[in-house]
């Protein structure tokens, strides 16, 4: 614990500084250009770090926070420079390296500027060598010109800013005592800079943007099957919010990748379960907002076809529509009351002129009766959207009572708090996995979970 007297500046500037990380990096950046993108909010806050490059800092800060704490105990000088190296090599150690498709640009599988597609990848050890995960990175969405122009100045639109190293943490960290399932792994993590969830092919001859997420994750899985993971014993397709779409989206096409192998296939998705809900103002915010998205990017082509053989294609985008017919085996990961499905689908600005929710989406404890009511209504359509899934074995469940959104890769959550009957995340997680036990954990309504980390 972090101590404020002696040495106790490092632990002053993480206590100061990091309650930027209560919000996951994909709050940060949704789809409206009314908000900052977590490039620009954290050169406005603490100077110019890069969001993955702002960790490892946080990272470094908590290091010393336990160095100041040794060295007040040991009260020697020489010890504190020594440690203070070890604190700093563990973070370095912690970077993974950026991998660019440069190959894959003459098949279009590019950024929305043209940009080569990109990847991070930490190699597996011993007993997890010849097992794989593949994580789908978030980042929200852009459903026109203005917005995916926007974009393209940022790392969600442009390799050419993305951070050249990143940090794997929760489900992608390499610490067997944060991770134990998956921590000696190969990790992956493809990096978003297409808009559309991984699933759109098309190009705007008006603005020269380039929508080819599908050609993007297509090329990358090839790609990696080529390093090695066509050899995997086990594979695990994961992704948090719009990278949780992803995941539910491309699951079976995962799965058949591996066709005619003894590879154990499975996804799991985190923040990815979008409902097609009602606003506050009668509307369906979301709903407009992927109909515009799945119009511009050529979405369509792509969606599970048991799904557009019945309906309208953007209603094939929303996973509540999907994942009944997902034959390889899922695991749903989701906040009952997921905090960005709140404040920019129940709530969003254009729904609520007069500000009536302005508070509540903010601060749950801001709430009225009616506005409670309205949330577990929302609640209670996520579990209804999750019934007649959970009837398979081999699917998996973890739907808390927070106000949270994304929480496998972040460690505090991915294996700490929230739990449910006393079973962490990681462990539901794995255990569902490894078939250890069949996990269908949906949490008491909000307010009797009190071990949830929320961010509202």
């Amino acid at each position: 614990m972090c101590s404020y007297i002696g040495a106790s500046l490092p632990c002053y500037a993480l206590v100061k500084y990091t309650s930027f990380w209560d919000f996951p990096i994909d709050r940060l950046d949704l789809a409206s250009s009314t908000h900052q993108s977590i490039d620009t909010m954290v050169k406005t806050r603490i100077g110019a770090f890069g969001p993955w490059a702002l960790l490892a800092l946080v990272l470094l800060i908590a290091g010393s926070c336990v160095q100041a704490a040794d060295e007040q105990a040991a009260n020697g000088g020489g010890r504190r420079r020594r440690t203070h190296r070890r604190s700093a090599a563990a973070v370095a150690d912690m970077m993974v390296p950026i991998t660019f498709l440069n190959a894959s640009v003459e098949k279009g599988a590019v950024c929305m500027d043209g940009t080569p597609a990109a990847y991070h990848l930490d190699r597996g050890s011993g007993a997890g060598n010849k097992s794989w995960i593949v994580n789908l990175e978030g980042g929200g969405w852009c459903n026109n010109a203005r917005t995916c122009r926007f974009r393209t100045r940022t790392h969600h639109g442009s390799s050419n800013f993305m951070e050249r190293q990143i940090i794997f943490t929760g489900i992608m960290s390499a610490s067997s005592a944060e991770n134990p399932d998956f921590y000696n792994w190969n990790r992956v993590k493809i990096r978003y800079c297409d808009s559309a969830s991984f699933a759109g092919d098309a190009f705007d001859k008006g603005t020269g943007l380039y929508f080819r997420g599908q050609r993007i994750w297509e090329e990358a899985i090839r790609h990696l099957l080529s390093i090695g993971m066509a050899s995997a014993d086990r594979a695990l397709l994961t992704g948090c919010s719009a990278g949780g779409l992803a995941a539910i989206l491309h699951c079976d096409q995962f799965g058949a990748f591996f066709a005619g192998r003894s590879t154990t296939v499975k996804c799991l998705a985190d923040a990815g379960l979008f409902l097609d809900a009602v606003d506050v103002s009668g509307g369906r915010s979301l709903r407009s907002y992927y109909g515009d998205i799945v119009a511009m990017q050529g979405v369509a082509p792509h969606l599970p076809p048991t799904c557009t053989d019945h309906l309208d294609a953007t209603s094939c985008f929303f996973p509540q529509n999907i994942i009944d017919n997902i034959k390889t085996p899922i695991f749903l990961l989701n906040a009952a009351y997921d905090v960005w499905q709140i404040e920019e689908s129940l709530a969003p600005s254009k729904a609520d002129p007069s500000r009536a929710w302005r508070a509540c989406k903010f601060n749950r404890s801001a709430c009225n009766a009616s506005q409670i009511n309205f949330l577990q209504d929302f609640r209670e359509q996520m579990v209804a959207s999750v019934r007649g899934f959970s009837g398979s074995k081999s699917n998996g469940l973890f739907i808390n009572s927070c106000f949270a959104h994304c929480q496998s890769e972040l460690p505090a959550t991915w294996n700490g708090t929230p739990t449910i009957q006393n079973k962490r995340i990681a462990k539901s997680v794995g255990d569902w996995y490894f078939g250890r036990a069949e996990v269908k954990a949906i949490d008491c309504p909000y307010p009797c979970d009190n071990t949830c980390r929320n961010i509202i």
